[in-house]
């Protein structure tokens, strides 16, 4: 699975302002429900029981906030970055300033974790991240995260 699958690249955000976590959680329900015509309460309860089993903070100031949601037809994923990183309790200690959203239908079990493959195929890529962390506009950040997923598919 690759990201053109499934990265909603019209909502890429190059500087989002979040200032806590719990605010970041909050826009990226809020940016995911008006573009999935769902409820955002529906997104950000399920992300929330997810961040209670552990934080989604990756390491390497990258987070991926992920849950299913009933009413979803599809998986479906926004990339955000954050115009100041924010403290994340992510499991290398480091604030979060590149966030990823995903969600799925409660039955894509398989192609969920397909999914999540997908993006830390990405993040693990340090180039990567520091071209994302140097793109100044949505279009740039498309083309970084275009270009990592036509080289993982090579």
């Amino acid at each position: 699975m690759h990201l053109t699958e499934f990265l909603d690249f019209d909502a890429i955000k190059p500087a989002v302002p979040a200032g806590n976590k719990r605010s970041l959680l909050n826009q990226l329900a809020s940016l995911a429900a008006t573009r999935l015509d769902v409820a955002p309460a529906a997104i950000l309860e399920t992300i929330a029981e997810r961040e209670k089993l552990g934080s989604t903070g990756f390491g390497d100031g990258v987070a991926i906030p992920h849950g299913k949601v009933d009413g979803l037809n599809r998986i479906y994923c926004l990339f955000v970055r954050l115009a100041e990183p924010v403290r994340y309790k992510a499991i290398d200690g480091e604030p979060v300033d590149l966030v990823f959203l995903l969600l799925s239908p409660p039955d894509a079990g398989a192609d969920h974790l397909k999914a999540l493959a997908a993006i830390s195929r990405v993040i693990r890529h340090a180039p990567t991240l520091e071209k994302m962390r140097g793109a100044r506009s949505r279009d740039a950040l498309a083309a970084v995260l275009l270009a990592a997923d036509e080289r993982d598919a090579a």
